[in-house]
């Protein structure tokens, strides 16, 4: 089937469930559609009008709860509803879908978007955090910015913020490097992980810093784990983009402090390893190292995200690096954090005690939940306080 026939086969699907044709032959409108609601009293609602569908559900990667998707109920108008009620969402973020008849759709009543890295989902803001919500406090910019990288002989795009003040043209700011997870894109940590609001609100408190925060695209096409997976093309590729290509052009073209105190990398999940496998072989360059639900892939043995075995063992190729004390004793903060009930939970772990055993003092917080946004937004929260100080 020719790809043009395929668009237009899904086309007619989604047509047909979700076009109000009964209420048209009617000749009355459709109904108002509000999705999604969020109340006052934090109720949170979804709809979608689908009449002609027999079953609709929603999809989240962070709602808790709903695993695999939650059913939705049709009313006799043909749109399709679930709610959530006071106190079963905690403030947060959330991205959704809604999978009409086996079709994943976005809400089209809801603008409010956030990219991964091979789809888009809507996203909702449950408010309610001192962190993330949005305040009356003086506000930062997120911009996209767009670059040819030579090492990789492609485009690639980051999301950069700068601090309030920054567009007066006046002064110098610390770097942070801040780099997403698996399944997701340079967009998410602005999106769903609301990091403009945090370091907003966080600057305007005192708590932090005014800084330069980099968030590029840990990615280097399409990424799965399984058999035939790019793993290693992932991490090698982009620790080559960073080092060649990203770094050197934020650091020409932003008013950067471009030394080691002033520089900092954090990543989580597939960007917690990243983050490792750039800070390491160059820790005279970065004074601040985070890691977040993450380690060395396949340090705790086989599971998500271990790569095969060939060759020496990633502490083996960086021994060097890690036991150069010199180099070592300038770094001022190695900080790892993850959920008690993360997947990457013994990786974390066992990476900790490896930095460890090499004479890296190593600040590790083992808190509550798994790998998930709802802890990603916090270890930020927590984290950037605690960079470039005196």
């Amino acid at each position: 089937m020719k790809m043009r026939s395929w668009f237009s086969l899904c086309g007619l699907v989604l047509s047909a469930s979700l076009a109000p044709q009964s209420l048209q032959a009617q000749g009355g409108p459709p109904p108002q559609v509000v999705s999604p609601e969020v109340g006052k009293d934090q109720k949170v609602t979804m709809r979608v009008l689908a009449p002609n569908a027999t079953k609709v559900s929603l999809g989240s990667s962070d709602i808790p709860g709903i695993g695999q998707g939650a059913a939705m109920t049709k009313g006799e108008n043909g749109v399709w509803e679930i709610a959530f009620e006071p106190g079963e969402l905690p403030a947060g973020a959330y991205r959704y879908n809604f999978q009409v008849d086996g079709v994943s759709v976005i809400d089209p009543r809801n603008p409010a978007t956030s990219e991964a890295n091979a789809n888009t989902w809507s996203l909702v803001v449950v408010p309610g955090s001192e962190a993330f919500d949005t305040r009356d406090v003086p506000h930062g910019a997120v911009a996209e910015l767009t670059y040819f990288s030579k090492s990789l002989k492609d485009f690639r795009r980051a999301h950069v913020y700068t601090p309030p003040g920054y567009e007066k043209g006046e002064g110098k700011y610390p770097v942070f490097y801040l780099l997403h997870g698996a399944f997701d894109s340079d967009d998410a940590w602005s999106t769903v992980g609301r990091a403009g609001m945090i370091l907003d609100n966080l600057i305007a408190a005192g708590k932090a810093k005014p800084m330069i925060v980099v968030m590029p695209n840990g990615h280097v096409g399409q990424f799965s784990f399984g058999p035939g997976n790019s793993f290693e093309k992932q991490m090698s590729g982009m620790v080559e983009d960073f080092n060649s290509d990203l770094q050197p052009l934020i650091e020409k073209n932003y008013r950067v402090i471009a030394d080691r105190d002033h520089r900092a990398i954090a990543g989580l999940s597939m960007g917690g390893a990243q983050t490792l496998d750039i800070a390491t072989p160059r820790l005279k360059d970065f004074g601040y190292i985070g890691v977040f639900s993450s380690g060395i892939f396949g340090i705790a043995g086989s599971g998500p995200g271990a790569p095969p075995q060939t060759g020496p063992s990633w502490e083996e190729r960086h021994k060097a690096e890690l036991d150069d004390a010199a180099v070592r004793a300038g770094v001022k903060l190695v900080w790892f954090a993850t959920g008690n009930e993360d997947f990457l939970l013994e990786t974390s772990r066992a990476t900790v005690e490896m930095l460890k055993k090499h004479g890296f003092k190593v600040v590790y917080e083992e808190g509550t939940g798994g790998h998930t946004w709802l802890n990603w937004r916090d270890y930020l929260t927590t984290l950037a306080p605690k960079l470039f100080q005196p």
